[in-house]
């Protein structure tokens, strides 16, 4: 008999599309030893078992096909299926939500609630690595190069508007980037090159989180390397995005596909050995597990290697950077789903030994 895998997508959060894609293409991916039971959660938080994704790919609505689950016990009982009957049913989840209410450490803890082993980072590092403010403040921690950044409260922005400009104009100045602390896939992202266009920035944000963040602009390449593993990751050859736009935001990312995608990155040797050193240790700085896709800004000036963020459930298509980086590096898309597999067992299996 062969493995059985949960494969929970969709979500709540801006990033839904692009959860559904991603799971998409783990279906369609996975060997004939897993089973695949899809769990789909709507915009609006309703849960469906037996939901495959490539159907809502396919006609943009949230149809369960029963006929496509191998055991209809969970569909007889969806609202309670997941603390009682999954647990019976399956021997992992493999959570590909992107971005909060389930990036967020959201979904890992009703997983570790269940007793289920699960693919990627536990709540710590899902929470730490879903909010920017968090993140960052753990970066200068441990003393990693990153940009200059400042972080206000949606309400501060809303009661002190003029402060907040001020304050930015003068640390930072233009143009400047203004994100939503948690979020993810460019959702919700700003860049600012004068005032109004500031203040049209951040009331977008505020939109998305209630904690904003706003960084420097840094000239520099794009530079992403994928990190693999547990407690002894390692990363992959490195890769640099050209964006098609004025910088890479969603509609690049997903809708027009103007960015390219350049494996591997023009570096130097060194420039390359310091980008994975520190991909792994960021990593292991927020005690991220699986997998995790670190960002990077090489800067054109002085080619000085910035830190940006990390990502603990980056774009799983197998068009993303984070499959592709791994392919240039000699792992397989259907090898890498298994390995993160590995080491999803591998990690609950520590985590038992831990008294309670």
């Amino acid at each position: 008999m062969g493995l059985r895998m949960a494969l929970i997508y969709g979500g709540q959060s801006g990033e839904h599309e692009v959860s559904v894609m991603s799971a998409s293409s783990v279906v369609k991916a996975v060997t004939g030893n897993i089973e695949i039971l899809p769990i789909g959660i709507t915009k609006d938080g309703q849960w469906i078992p037996g939901l495959f994704p490539e159907e809502v790919v396919n006609t943009g609505r949230p149809e369960v096909m029963p006929s496509k689950v191998q055991d209809d016990s969970l569909l007889q009982n969806p609202s309670g299926f997941l603390l009682g009957s999954l647990k019976k049913q399956v021997d992992l989840v493999f959570p590909l939500l992107h971005g909060p209410m389930g990036e967020d450490g959201t979904i890992q803890g009703l997983l570790e609630l269940a007793g289920l082993p699960y693919v990627g980072a536990g709540i710590a590092a899902s929470a730490v690595g879903m909010d920017k403010a968090l993140m960052k403040a753990i970066f200068c921690q441990q003393g990693f190069p990153i940009g200059d950044y400042l972080v206000f409260l949606r309400k501060e922005w809303e009661n002190e508007p003029d402060r907040i400009i001020t304050e930015i104009e003068a640390a930072l100045g233009y143009p400047c980037f203004i994100k939503p602390a948690n979020m993810g896939s460019s959702v919700g992202i700003s860049k600012a090159l004068d005032r109004q266009g500031l203040k049209e920035a951040l009331t977008l944000a505020s939109s998305y989180d209630r904690k904003l963040v706003i960084e420097a602009f840094l000239d520099g390449q794009e530079v992403e390397c994928a990190v693999l593993g547990n407690d002894q990751p390692e990363a992959s050859i490195p890769g640099e995005i050209i964006p098609g736009a004025e910088f890479y935001s969603y509609e690049d990312k997903y809708i027009k596909n103007d960015s390219k995608l350049v494996i591997p990155a023009a570096l130097t040797q060194k420039q390359e050995a310091e980008v994975k050193e520190l991909a792994v240790k960021v990593f292991k700085a927020i005690d991220c597990a699986g997998m995790g896709r670190v960002d990077f800004f090489v800067l054109r000036k002085d080619g000085r290697v910035i830190v940006n963020e990390i990502n603990t459930i980056p774009g799983f298509t197998q068009i993303s950077m984070y499959p592709k980086l791994w392919e240039a590096t000699g792992v397989s898309y259907p090898k890498l789903i298994e390995q993160l597999i590995d080491l999803a067992f591998e990690r609950f299996k520590e985590k038992r030994r831990t008294r309670s």
